[in-house]
């Protein structure tokens, strides 16, 4: 045998040997059949296939992966025809299971998803059906996880994409909804009047109610300045009243010192009568006393006067 041929024959059983070695990536999941039956799964790591025993039956993904299937057509309990859109978050978990538990997973999966759908929107208005996506969400998620279990898959997340009502439908919900911004747009002018004319109306109170007290106040200052000026004209005319009194017991006590005659009393009452007369008084009462010094002075008058006369 040449050196060419043994040559040759190492290199095809090299070629050969590799090729039997099989290296699985991350996340990833091999099926092995033996003789045409399942053999083992295999995860993560270096293998190697006994030749024309072994085979890969399936490479399948691990990683959770997201199925976005077609626009479904359902209708709601109240005859309203729409399209919804489904989004499907799912993860294999069963190689052996995905791989013989049904023909087609993902075909299996969409068509569940839509016979399912239509089940839960059949029992739903449609005002119900818009607005409540997380029931919806949370139920599908539920059937869903349960259906797939015996195909080695499990449902993540269910989540309604699209709602798409028929054209006539949308038109009213849009006036619905215009008619709806117009109501609280005017529920929001009425509240900011009403908050105005309540902060006008608490302003005009808190002024008269500052005013008021400022008028109390000022009656209050102007009754003490009153006050104050009765008290000092009282203090004025005590004072005045003191003084005359001093001058007058000053009066008598030099009156007395002197020790005046009958006739020097007289004479002063004279005067007192005469400034209490002040030509005003219709009738003075004089005492006797008073009435003979009186006629004494007329006499004296009278001959201070005949006297002048004959000079």
């Amino acid at each position: 045998m040449t050196p060419y041929i043994i040559g040759g024959i190492i290199i095809a059983l090299f070629i050969f040997i590799i090729s039997n070695i099989h290296i699985v990536p991350q996340a990833r999941g091999y099926v092995i059949e033996r003789l045409g039956a399942y053999h083992a799964t295999w995860k993560t790591g270096m293998h190697i296939t006994v030749p024309f025993l072994d085979k890969v039956a399936k490479k399948i993904n691990l990683m959770e992966q997201v199925a976005d299937f077609q626009p479904q057509a359902v209708i709601t309990k109240d005859n309203v025809r729409m399209q919804i859109d489904t989004v499907v978050f799912y993860q294999i978990t069963d190689c052996k299971l995905y791989t013989y538990g049904v023909t087609s997973p993902m075909s299996a999966i969409e068509n569940l998803t839509a016979t399912t759908l239509r089940n839960i929107i059949g029992d739903l208005e449609l005002d119900s059906t818009l607005t409540s996506r997380d029931i919806i969400n949370t139920k599908m998620r539920a059937i869903l996880d349960e259906a797939t279990d015996p195909w080695g898959i499990k449902v993540n997340r269910v989540e309604l994409k699209n709602i798409i009502p028929p054209k006539e439908i949308q038109d009213a919900m849009e006036k619905q909804m215009k008619a709806e911004r117009e109501r609280r747009e005017l529920i929001l002018k009425a509240e900011g009047e009403r908050n105005s004319t309540i902060l006008v109306a608490e302003g005009r109170k808190q002024s008269l109610i500052l005013e008021a007290e400022a008028e109390k106040q000022s009656a209050i200052l102007r009754a003490e300045a009153a006050k104050e000026a009765r008290i000092r004209e009282a203090e004025g005319e005590a004072e005045a009243i003191v003084k005359v009194q001093k001058a007058t017991a000053e009066g008598i006590r030099m009156i007395n010192e002197v020790s005046p005659g009958q006739a020097v009393i007289a004479l002063k009452s004279l005067e007192a009568f005469e400034k209490a007369a002040d030509g005003k008084a219709t009738k003075i009462i004089i005492p006797s006393e008073i009435q003979s010094i009186a006629g004494l002075a007329k006499s004296i008058t009278e001959v201070a006067a005949a006297e002048e006369k004959a000079q």
